[in-house]
């Protein structure tokens, strides 16, 4: 028979939309949603319009099948009119060609649109969410994004190819095939009609319980992956190994896949009872045809060939009515999808660049700070409460971290950050890369404010070496060329030579083209940050910072980055945070910052002398740095502290 593509592909496609939660039916699009959805199509309407024209030739072609049975038996057979069967025989045999002719020009057209707009969503959302600041990753879940740019932009989609036919195709199917039978008997067609409910209202609790378990079941799946996620990457089964928890973790997640075992187990079984529910309707309803039908046609009230083309076309009767019944929270979950991906969207970068900007000069240039005030942006700012898994987003401020901050750096000058942990240093080296713009006063490089200029100078500008370096699970090439998008391999090689790696490199299995793991793992750490220099090196910035660089090397690994980053300063107006107060004697001016301000400035010597907070914290590192060395401390009585400071130079405490 010619007709939908197959009643069990039908079924199990109610199945799934009877599973999709009903409580969407209740949620309220932001106003002008529908408009907007529309415009993603405009570009696919050419295509759209010839997509809904094949839908209804399917079916059209599907209700003139039972049609063609019908003559065939009553004008054919039973007159004995063999010539007419084998011409109608025919005509079956082309509207079969014509049918799967529709069907693979229509599935065309779907793919063409379904992944047309698949791409433009994803690249969509790719390259805005690329243009967020800094805070907005620090506070969304990663896992929630790719579920926007996966699961929703898929959901999303599917508005104008799945929803779309089904609504189209159902509507007209269940017109004509309606039409037809009210025309061939109406009688027959209401009785028919009856049964309908008493499968619609067990199909509407078994749809709710399918629902109520897809739901169940997609939430254990993403907690068991969520658990993979973890235990997977390198930093999560170092923690298992080290602590030797191997079999916990493997009866842990037993427990969790045992669960959606069982729920997959009961989900099945109500997909098998929803299908024979189905099943069972169209035999009744068909029963009840043939039966009552019979009796029709033996009193001579019904001729054969009508009886048999309204058994068929009870087969393309029940599937469209009860998928149409359910109709609305289709449409209404793949609106809710479409909404989810435009609230992504929706979020404004706070970090912009300039309608008319102007641009910085290359080369070495100042670095300023005029009056500088910050505090990091709220929740409500920078994110969403779907993103970060809360109900309501934060909107409580965390106060100024930085207040009425002024400094200066000549071109190809050094200025070394020092102070406690949280005094603002690394906030301040942000400011410079602009990851955040100022809440008040403003950054300057060369004596052009950075909010009056493009991010893509900022970029070309500035080169960041911080101390946890990322590099992707990529070639080491293609880590290097992320700087230098046309390096050739001779530069890598002479950037790696200058940053004192590229013997390491020569010792890998396959050198530049060897991948280097997941964050970087294959190499150590010292390994890594001087992979990082060699990657500065290639970008070749007038400005570097160096927010902590050699924070957690041991002082081989130090003393190696060390001397590649006097290669990296020369000839650079260069921001150096550092762990160790060692060497700040060769920065050009120290200041030391404390509780988000400046409380002192000047070289080595004349801090030292001044006997403040940078001689404090001299004295303390020296102090640790004697013990160490089985000697007593200089200054027995001072605390030792943990704190992050600076470093510029050589490897030997400062007395």
């Amino acid at each position: 028979m010619v007709g939908p593509p197959s009643g069990a592909h039908q079924g199990w496609a109610m199945r799934a939309s009877f599973s999709k939660d009903r409580s969407v039916t209740e949620h309220r699009l932001a106003p002008g949603t529908v408009r907007r959805i529309l415009g993603f199509a405009r570009p696919y309407r050419r295509q759209l319009v010839a997509f809904v024209a094949l839908v209804l030739a399917d079916a059209t072609v599907g209700a003139a099948v039972p049609l063609v049975y019908r003559s065939i038996i009553d004008d054919g057979i039973t007159h004995g009119r063999t010539g007419y069967v084998a011409a109608m025989a025919g005509v079956l045999a082309v509207l079969a060609v014509l049918a799967i002719t529709i069907s693979l020009t229509q599935r065309w057209f779907s793919a063409r649109i379904g992944e047309g707009l698949i791409y433009d969503l994803r690249t969509q959302v790719f390259d805005h969410v690329q243009r967020m600041p800094i805070g907005f990753f620090s506070r969304a879940q990663t896992g929630a994004l790719v579920t926007r740019l996966n699961g929703d932009v898929q959901g999303a989609q599917q508005a104008f190819t799945s929803v779309l036919s089904n609504v189209v195709g159902n509507l007209a199917v269940v017109a004509m095939t309606l039409g037809a039978m009210f025309f061939l008997s109406w009688q027959l067609t209401l009785l028919a009609l009856c049964l309908l409910p008493l499968f619609l209202l067990p199909a509407r609790w078994v749809g709710q319980r399918l629902a109520d378990l897809t739901r169940v079941r997609y939430q254990l799946n993403g907690e068991m992956g969520q658990m993979m996620t973890e235990r997977f990457n390198v930093s999560g089964a170092l923690v298992v190994k080290l602590f030797g928890r191997p079999e916990d973790e493997s009866a842990n997640f037993g427990d969790r896949a045992a669960k959606v075992r069982d729920t997959g187990v009961t989900q099945a079984m109500y997909g098998v009872f929803f299908m024979s529910s189905l099943g069972l309707l169209a035999a009744l309803a068909t029963a009840l045809v043939y039966g009552l039908g019979g009796v029709f046609t033996i009193r001579g009230d019904l001729a054969i060939g009508t009886l048999v083309a309204l058994a068929a076309y009870l087969n393309r009767l029940y599937g469209p009515l009860t998928a149409l019944s359910n109709v609305q929270v289709d449409v209404m979950t793949t609106l809710v999808s479409f909404e989810r991906v435009l609230e992504v969207l929706d979020l404004e970068p706070t970090i912009l660049d300039a309608e008319a900007p102007t641009p910085i000069a290359s080369g070495p240039v100042s670095v300023e700070l005029d009056d500088v005030t910050f505090r990091y942006p709220t929740a409500a700012e920078v994110s969403l409460a779907s993103l970060e898994g809360v109900a309501v987003l934060d909107s409580t401020s965390s106060g100024d971290v930085l207040r009425g901050v002024d400094l200066r750096v000549e071109p190809g000058a050094t200025l070394a950050l020092v102070g406690p942990s949280g005094a603002g240093k690394s906030t301040i080296a942000g400011l410079v890369s602009r990851l955040y713009d100022p809440t008040g006063g403003a950054v300057r490089l060369g004596g052009v404010d950075l909010r009056d200029t493009t991010l893509a100078a900022v970029r070309d500008t500035v080169g960041v070496v911080s101390q946890d370096v990322h590099l992707f699970h990529e070639s080491l090439a293609s880590n290097l060329r992320y700087a230098k998008p046309d390096a050739t391999d001779e530069e890598l090689e002479a950037a790696l030579r200058e940053a004192q790696v590229w013997e390491v490199v020569e010792q890998l299995p396959e050198g530049l083209d060897t991948v280097v793991g997941d964050r970087g793992h294959r190499l150590s750490g010292g390994e890594k940050q001087r992979i990082a220099i060699a990657r500065l090196l290639l970008k070749d910035p007038g400005v570097v910072v160096l927010d902590e660089a050699t924070a957690h090397l041991d002082a081989a690994s130090e003393e190696k980055v060390q001397a590649a980053l006097h290669r990296v300063l020369v000839g650079r107006t260069s921001v150096v945070i550092a762990h160790r107060l060692s060497t700040i004697r060769d920065a050009d001016e120290i200041a030391v910052i404390d509780g988000g301000r400046v409380v002192e400035r000047g070289t080595h010597e004349d801090l030292v002398a001044r006997d403040g907070l940078y001689a404090h914290l001299n004295r303390t590192q020296f102090g640790r740095s004697e013990q160490s060395n089985g000697r007593s401390p200089v200054v027995a009585d001072e605390p030792i502290t943990d704190t992050p400071t600076l470093f510029v130079g050589g490897v030997e405490p400062v007395a």
